[in-house]
């Protein structure tokens, strides 16, 4: 039997909420909307890159966004000392070059367990917490900007995404 990408409800942002409550929902929302994407599709289908020379796949997506929860959230705001999960100093694009081989039901059980790690790992530090991120120390940066790069960047790759998902089999939507 071939693994299918489960589907999934996502909950709606407030429209008043505080502050990190407001970010938090936002982040959850856009981590639904990547796993949205991917509801329904098989294994062949979420490895289908986009156009060559490009690899961008669904699957190569969530494995970047586990390595970008990972390396802000974990490696960064708290200072884990943990490796990336694909990537590596030889091998920068692993998370999406990599997937010929990998199976889609562990990265994506990864991918939720490594995003309910990172909620865990930074839900007591405030906003205002500083920190330098591992590959540019001479920067610091805030909590507060890290959550709202984290949307960014999820915002940019569920773009890409619905493109993804269009050229598979033309579903569009939210």
């Amino acid at each position: 039997m071939t693994w299918t990408a489960p589907d999934l409800s996502r909950a709606e942002t407030p429209l008043i909420a505080d502050e990190r409550p407001m970010l938090q929902s936002w982040l959850h929302f856009h981590r639904a909307t990547l796993l949205m994407k991917c509801a329904g599709l098989d294994e062949k289908q979420l490895k289908l890159r986009s156009v060559e020379p490009s690899t961008l796949s669904l699957h190569g997506l969530v494995r970047h966004m586990t390595e970008v929860e990972r390396g802000w959230f974990r490696r960064a705001a708290t200072g884990e000392d943990i490796e990336y999960l694909y990537c590596s100093t030889d091998n920068m694009d692993g998370d999406f070059d990599d997937t010929e081989q990998a199976d889609p039901a562990t990265d994506f059980a990864t991918y939720r367990r490594e995003f309910e790690l990172a909620d865990a790992a930074v839900a007591d530090l405030s906003l205002e917490h500083t920190f330098p991120h591992p590959h540019r120390p001479e920067e610091v940066y805030t909590l507060r900007w890290a959550y709202v790069h984290m949307i960014e960047e999820y915002a940019r790759h569920n773009g890409h995404a619905d493109l993804l998902r269009e050229r598979i089999d033309g579903a569009t939507g939210d």
